[in-house]
């Protein structure tokens, strides 16, 4: 497993990038990565301040241990090629790029991205929130080498397919599906969308044991209060890493001993438990000291 995968991604916060005080404070939070947004946050004509605000805060290394992420306006938008070019100068650890429709697009955005000097480690993040990006899923997601992450959009896919936001999802499930299998079969993250009702808690919990029960790696939130409870959702359980132990070693006993068969509370193992064993051990790792 890349590194790329196993960096805890379980809480992602949107932070207006106009705002210097959420900027501020969002050096306090406990969210494991930021996307510092001048898209949807940020009024036309507060987006120039705001460019320079956000890659002044991305490239300060004030953060901590927190993944610092950019999103910049869509392409075709006045505003896109300044984004990319001051997203690139500042150096974060990835630039989210919204309304991602095709392959072409994620390679016109890399090839801007090294045009104009973005250094290696800054990743590209790709947010697929249309029809054709779910139903494009499978080659926006292999199209490029900075692509690590996937980000549904969930209220531009509902917006899109004239669909009700309501508890369970269902009119948005195919569109879930299609972009959780293409983001599998590239090794890449996968992070579910934002939940809209910040006065509702227990809806917020039971749609992020949803995202993880599908498999997403994370979930984007939109306000603070919504931190801690993703992440101990999208956490593993200390149920679950104790059964992971056991796991692995039940199996490695019954590989030196050449058994081949190998049972873990009634239950048979095989190799395809071992390897999600040892990733919920290595995330539990990964997340020690964060809380």
């Amino acid at each position: 497993m890349s590194d790329a995968i196993l960096r805890p991604r379980r809480s992602v916060l949107y932070m207006p990038g106009a705002n210097e005080r959420a900027l501020e404070k969002a050096k306090s939070l406990p969210a494991d990565a930021l996307i510092l947004d001048l898209e949807d946050a940020v009024a036309p004509d507060a987006k120039a301040d705001a460019r320079m605000r956000v890659a002044a805060a991305a490239a300060s290394g004030e953060y901590g241990y927190r993944e610092v992420t950019i999103r910049v306006n869509a392409p075709g938008t006045a505003w896109h090629a300044d984004d990319l070019r001051a997203a690139a100068e500042a150096g974060p650890d990835a630039v989210v790029v919204p309304k991602v429709e095709s392959a072409e697009t994620v390679r016109e955005v890399e090839r801007a991205l090294e045009a104009a000097g973005a250094p290696d480690h800054t990743a590209l993040w790709a947010m697929v929130e249309t029809p054709r990006a779910m139903l494009d899923a499978r080659a926006v997601a292999a199209a490029g080498e900075r692509l690590t992450v996937l980000v549904m959009g969930t209220n531009d896919l509902a917006k899109e397919l004239h669909a009700e936001h309501v508890p369970g999802r269902a009119p948005l499930l195919t569109g879930l599906s299609l972009a959780l299998l293409a983001a599998r079969e590239s090794g890449k993250v996968i992070l579910d969308g934002v939940y809209n009702d910040v006065k509702n808690p227990e809806g917020f919990e039971a749609e992020c044991v949803q995202g993880r029960q599908f498999g997403f790696d994370g979930k984007t939130l939109i306000h603070p209060s919504q931190v801690e409870p993703c992440n101990r959702v999208f956490a593993p359980s200390t149920e679950q890493i104790a059964r992971s132990r056991r796991i692995i070693d039940a199996f490695d006993e019954a590989t030196r001993e050449g058994r081949g068969v190998v049972t873990v509370d009634g239950r048979l193992i095989e190799n395809l438990h071992v390897e999600d064993a040892r990733r919920i051990l290595a995330l539990a790792e990964a997340l020690d000291g964060r809380g």
